[in-house]
C-alpha cells in the first residue's frame, strides 16, 4: 500500500533528457512539414523550367553558331538536332544549298556563349524566350580570325526530347536618344 502524504520525486537529468527530447522531435517536425513544403512548391518547378529552357536554349544558339566545314555533316545534323518546328524545317529544306556555300566558302565558326538570359517563359504552354550573348570566331582558309560578339534572341520549345530551339535571330542594336 501507498503511504499517505509521500510524494515521487524525478530525477533531474531524466526531466533534461524528456525536454531534450521534445524539443529534438518538434524540430524534426518542423524540418520535415518546411521539407515537404519547398518540395511541392509551384516556384521550385517553375524555376527548374526555366534553368532547365536556358540550358537549352545556350547550348541550341551555341550549336547553331559553330560549323566546321570539314565535318559539315555533323555539324549540320547537330543544328537539326537542337531545333523544332519551323526553324527545323526551315534548316532540312535549305540543307544541300547551305552545303554547297559553306564549301566554297571553306570557313570554321566556333561559338562561346558568354551569358544568357530567360526573359519570359510559359511553362504551361513549353515556351520561353531568351536572350544570349555570344563570341563567335570565324576562320576563313586564308587570314586572320575574325571575331564578333553578338546578342542573339531565341525561342525554344518543350518538345518530348526536351527544349529545343523554335526561333532563332540577332538582338536589335540600337542608340536610344538622349
Amino acid at each position: 500500500m501507498a503511504r499517505a502524504g509521500k510524494t515521487t520525486q524525478l530525477n533531474p537529468l531524466v526531466g533534461v533528457a524528456l525536454a531534450l527530447a521534445l524539443v529534438a522531435a518538434v524540430a524534426a517536425g518542423w524540418g520535415g512539414w518546411s521539407w515537404y513544403t519547398a518540395a511541392h512548391d509551384d516556384s521550385a518547378s517553375y524555376a527548374q523550367a526555366r534553368d532547365d529552357a536556358l540550358a537549352a536554349g545556350e547550348q541550341a544558339v551555341q550549336n547553331m553558331n559553330t560549323l566546321d566545314h570539314s565535318r559539315l555533316r555533323e555539324g549540320l545534323d547537330s543544328w537539326e538536332d537542337s531545333t523544332t518546328g519551323d526553324l527545323h524545317q526551315q534548316l532540312v529544306d535549305g540543307r544541300d544549298a547551305f552545303v554547297k556555300q559553306i564549301e566554297t566558302a571553306k570557313t570554321t565558326s566556333t561559338a562561346q556563349v558568354l551569358s544568357g538570359a530567360v526573359t519570359e517563359l510559359d511553362e504551361r504552354a513549353g515556351r520561353a524566350s531568351l536572350l544570349v550573348a555570344l563570341r563567335v570566331t570565324v576562320t576563313a582558309p586564308e587570314g586572320e580570325p575574325a571575331v564578333k560578339e553578338s546578342r542573339m534572341l531565341g525561342q525554344v520549345t518543350r518538345t518530348s526530347q526536351g527544349w529545343k530551339l523554335s526561333a532563332l535571330g540577332q538582338a536589335p542594336v540600337g542608340n536610344t536618344a538622349g
